[in-house]
């Protein structure tokens, strides 16, 4: 294509679900009320965890920053897109795009790390309980969380500097929920190969290497349950690892699934419909998990709510 015929790209359109549209209100509300229902289950969880000293644990205390993550997690995406359901032009800049994909990726990122700090957990729980709170003191549960941040902010920054190089000219039609690597990367104007080289790089040392950890983690954990001589020592010990292994099988097959390939070429609207569950449902699955499921947390809740009623009440 001639240079001169080539326009350089300062905002780009994001198409989402454009046969969705005619029912923008509908599904604007849907989303609002998922958005809403994420945001108060996760700061219940976080609320509960800090006032309750019972809760004081690793495994509490990993739960707890999960929920944490969860709301920066979802503010990236999800307040644009419920503007995008309301007005005709559905654009964001190209700077922008840049913030809301590196915030993203990193904020994941963060999550692969801690799920996999919240396996090890776990592991030493389970297969090594006497040793477990010499092991897991409190200091080094928060230097893991630490790290596990650390870690998730730096791995998206060579992709976004490699990206933000790239010439973007003539479409500028995002075909996706929100900025995303492998969209973007469809619209450059040149070679991409060293940018899907190097994401496949980076997403694969990301998400299969703490998947690897995880599931090694759980081998292990499922050998020592299976040495319980009890049946109800068994479930006892393997219930206090169903609601994050949970989580982890549901986070990482659509990860997986989007972000450890070797080609720019993808399934536009098979992308956007796992994106939907791994950036607006699996943040509201998390809570509703750990919540539900978990009796020291329900229990910590109602002892809560009655505290605060006879407060009330005075």
């Amino acid at each position: 294509m001639d240079s001169q015929n080539k326009t350089t790209v300062t905002e780009f359109i994001i198409v989402g679900f454009p046969t969705l549209y005619r029912y923008g209100p509908i599904f604007f509300t849907c989303l609002l009320l998922l958005y809403l229902l994420t945001i108060s289950g996760n700061v219940l969880i976080v609320i509960i965890v800090r006032l309750n000293a019972k809760l004081h644990t690793p495994m509490y205390i990993f739960i707890s920053v999960l929920s944490f993550l969860e709301l920066w997690y979802t503010a990236v995406t999800i307040p644009k897109m419920l503007i995008n359901l309301l007005v005709p032009r559905k654009g964001i800049s190209f700077d922008n795009c840049l913030l809301q994909t590196y915030f993203f990726h990193a904020l994941g990122a963060s999550e692969c790390y801690l799920l996999t700090a919240m396996a090890y957990d776990r592991y030493k729980a389970i297969c090594h309980p006497l040793r477990y709170n010499s092991i897991m003191t409190r200091k080094v549960t928060l230097h893991l969380v630490a790290i596990c941040f650390v870690c998730g902010f730096f791995c998206p920054i060579t992709e976004v500097i490699l990206i933000s190089k790239l010439p973007f000219c003539n479409s500028n039609e995002i075909n996706h929920i929100f900025c995303d690597f492998p969209p973007l990367l469809s619209l450059a104007c040149t070679d991409t190969s060293i940018n899907v080289l190097v994401d496949f790089a980076i997403n694969s040392f990301i998400i299969l290497l703490t998947f690897l950890f995880i599931m090694t983690s759980y081998i292990y954990i499922i050998i020592t349950i299976s040495k319980i001589s009890t049946f109800k020592g068994r479930v006892k010990a393997f219930s206090t690892c169903v609601s994050h292994l949970s989580v982890v099988l549901v986070f990482f097959t659509c990860i997986v699934f989007m972000y450890v390939r070797l080609t720019k070429s993808y399934s536009l609207y098979y992308d956007r419909v796992f994106a939907v569950v791994y950036s607006v449902l699996t943040p509201i699955f998390n809570p509703i998990v750990y919540s539900l499921r978990n009796k020291d947390i329900r229990v910590a809740l109602k002892r809560t709510l009655c505290k605060r009623t006879s407060y009330n009440n005075q």
